[in-house]
């Protein structure tokens, strides 16, 4: 937050803070990332981005993302992903991501080994490439983190809205 208020000269209207709900229930995580950005800030408005397991979740959704990232877009070994509605409820969804990124590569020994490496990079292209209008915009997390910033949006003067902090929380 400081760092923020030294880069920009005052404290920022909105604050996206990103927190994996990771099996606590996430409107115990949205309280604490709310009041968090309350003690540090004043005015700030905070929009929390609070998937229901991980982030990787959401990224398990897109098939071709996964095999044009994992370098080979045409592949057709199956991945075995879940299912949209099956998605946020299986248990650590960034070793799923990881595997299947193996997968879909279809490469062996070393090579095999660098791309296992590389997961942090490929998952930052996954979310690059993340299609929010997509089956991710199906879940209930997702639809949150939509009305979040459509809130924040609104209340901090856009469309038609009104240009001071709300005491909505």
């Amino acid at each position: 937050m400081r760092a923020g208020v030294a880069l920009i000269g005052s404290a920022p209207r909105v604050i996206v803070v990103h927190r994996d709900s990771d099996n606590v229930d996430p409107f115990e995580r949205r309280v604490e990332v709310e009041s968090a950005v309350r003690a540090a800030s004043s005015g700030s408005h905070p929009v929390p981005v609070i998937p229901v397991k991980m982030t990787e979740a959401w990224l398990l959704l897109d098939e071709q993302a996964i095999r044009t990232v994992a370098g080979n877009p045409r592949g057709k070994l199956p991945l075995g992903l879940p299912k949209t509605h099956e998605v946020e409820s299986r248990a650590d969804p960034k070793a799923i991501l990881a595997d299947c990124i193996l997968r879909a590569s279809e490469l062996t020994g070393r090579r095999r080994e660098r791309l296992s490496k590389r997961f942090s990079d490929n998952r930052r292209q996954l979310l690059e490439r993340l299609d929010h209008l997509g089956p991710v915009a199906s879940l209930a997390s997702w639809q949150a983190l939509v009305d979040d910033v459509d809130e924040a949006v609104l209340e901090l003067g856009g469309p038609d809205g009104p240009t001071r902090p709300s005491a909505r929380r």
